[in-house]
């Protein structure tokens, strides 16, 4: 079984920040994609920034300048270092993986998500 647990949801003021940390655990044999989405009261979930197959980072337009992307492969966390936060960036914050699972007689490909950890920023 594969699980993702995440910490550092919160309150807080727009303009503060707040780190985001997902750490994904169980019987892992890679992990292929890794990052965070966000769903908002009334609209739909969207990527806000992920780590593709390659390590490469996709960003969101509207967090881009302010939030930050990186990981540590040993320990298979990730973190959403955000900065700069606004009201707009209230939501619930999903960490999100596909993997491959093992046992390694039945490697399979998994979508993973967290159980998601509020956000909110205050005008």
């Amino acid at each position: 079984q594969v699980q993702l647990v995440e910490s550092g949801g919160g309150l807080v003021q727009a303009g503060g920040s707040l780190r985001l940390s997902c750490a994904a655990s169980g019987s892992i044999f890679s992990i292929n994609t890794m990052g965070w989405y966000r769903q908002a009261p009334g609209k739909q979930r969207e990527l806000v920034a992920a780590f593709t197959s390659s390590g490469a980072t996709n960003y969101a337009d509207s967090v881009k300048d302010r939030f930050t992307l990186s990981r540590d492969n040993a320990k298979k966390v990730v973190y959403l270092q955000m900065n700069t936060l606004k009201p707009e960036d209230t939501a619930v914050y999903y960490c999100n993986a596909r993997v491959v699972a093992g046992p390694s007689a039945n490697y399979r490909p998994l979508e993973v998500w967290g159980q998601g950890t509020l956000v909110t920023v205050s005008s």
